[in-house]
């Protein structure tokens, strides 16, 4: 008799409840219309958490993180959690999330040296897929430091030397992780690759070295003929006459050859043994200039101004530029005096006179209209030589 007192206590406490909402409609439930956001910001069915949670918005979530991220647990605990989410932003391909959560995680410093390990070497992907390659790499390193064997910090360390094109020590980390399991595929995959890659680096690198021992010879071959023929070179830079030092003349001719003139032109020597030269005519008057790539020494200069003036220039408006009209000048910088060339001579017989230096490895003229007012006032007060 009093089970049955106390079913029916129940019962009436129940219809009492259920007849309240009849005058009294339940508030705070889904709206028809809305029920799915409304849905969402429940914590056990939300498809994403927000990237920032704010408790005033979401206090089921905050409260759930507060719990989650206590710092009343253990460092252990604390730790594994932080692994756990950066291993969700990891597979959600958030990658930066996923470094801050390891990162937040290896803070903690716990005393489980295969949880570091998994801290790091898990950072360490997540810095690789970032293209941070040196700090996957310096990751994985701390990992084996800790643990020696641990294959996938290998694995990881291996991929990160393939991309910093550490070729060498890319092989070595494969052939260490194919002793602990030789069938690892990833390693090798990486192994045949990076072996095939230093292979082809290693021939660049003779291939390169047997193009500069050849150049290194051409050059020699190129100051012995310069030398040969008692022609002043200068160096562009220091402003210093090289003639005298041998072993100062080397080193100009070295660096002059190695940086290609400004015109993309370079001194050379012919089967017969004679040189050619870049060479730079300027027209003061107009402000131009013209450039021959090879003027071989033993060309006569009025032979080039018959091919370059067989045509009047665009800026010649007053068409007096005819080969027979043109004087050369060379300008002797160091006592800014003028040597007036012959039409007729040579360029090896104007390179050999003693007041000629050649600036750059690119002799260079002035040319002029004899009989022009401009010429004759470019030339008043200057002393000019004539040269024989």
């Amino acid at each position: 008799m009093e089970r049955l007192g106390v079913d029916a206590v129940s019962d009436d406490a129940m219809d009492s409840f259920l007849e309240k909402f009849q005058s009294q409609p339940y508030r705070g439930g889904f709206h028809e219309d809305q029920w799915e956001e409304e849905f969402e910001k429940i914590p056990l069915f939300m498809k994403k958490a927000p990237s920032e949670i704010d408790p005033k918005e979401n206090p089921d979530l905050a409260c759930l993180q507060s719990i989650i991220f206590d710092d009343e647990r253990s460092a252990e605990e604390q730790a594994k959690t932080y692994k756990d989410e950066g291993n969700d932003y990891f597979k959600e391909k958030d990658y930066k999330k996923a470094v801050i959560s390891y990162t937040e995680g290896l803070k903690k410093k716990c005393a489980d040296p295969d949880l570091n390990v998994v801290l790091y070497t898990n950072r360490a992907a997540a810095q690789y897929y970032l293209g941070n390659f040196r700090s996957a790499l310096h990751d994985v390193m701390t990992a084996r430091k800790l643990k020696p064997c641990h294959l996938k910090a290998i694995v990881r360390g291996a991929l990160c030397h393939l991309e910093l094109k550490n070729f060498a020590e890319a092989v070595s980390w494969c052939d260490e992780g194919l002793q602990i399991d030789a069938k690892e595929k990833k390693l090798v995959d990486t192994r045949a690759k990076a072996d095939k890659l230093k292979r082809t680096e290693q021939r660049d690198i003779r291939k390169a070295k047997l193009k500069e021992k050849k150049e290194q010879n051409q050059n020699e071959t190129l100051i012995q003929a310069v030398k040969a023929r008692n022609i002043r070179l200068i160096s562009e830079a220091a402003g210093e006459d090289e003639d005298s030092a041998s072993e100062g003349l080397g080193e100009l001719f070295l660096d002059g050859l190695i940086s290609e003139n400004p015109y993309g032109a370079r001194m050379s020597l012919d089967d017969q043994g004679r040189l050619s030269w870049p060479v730079l005519f300027l027209y003061p008057e107009y402000g131009q200039s013209d450039f021959i790539s090879a003027f071989h020494e033993d060309s006569r200069f009025i032979d080039h101004l018959m091919v370059m003036f067989g045509e009047m220039p665009s800026w010649d408006l007053e068409q007096k530029y005819c080969p027979d009209n043109l004087e050369l000048y060379f300008e002797d910088e160091e006592r800014a005096e003028l040597h007036q060339v012959p039409p007729e001579s040579t360029l090896l017989h104007t390179l050999q006179h003693p007041r000629y230096s050649v600036k750059a490895l690119t002799p260079a003229f002035l040319v002029c209209v004899g009989s022009s007012p401009f010429c004759k006032n470019y030339l008043r007060g200057r002393k000019v030589h004539q040269i024989k």
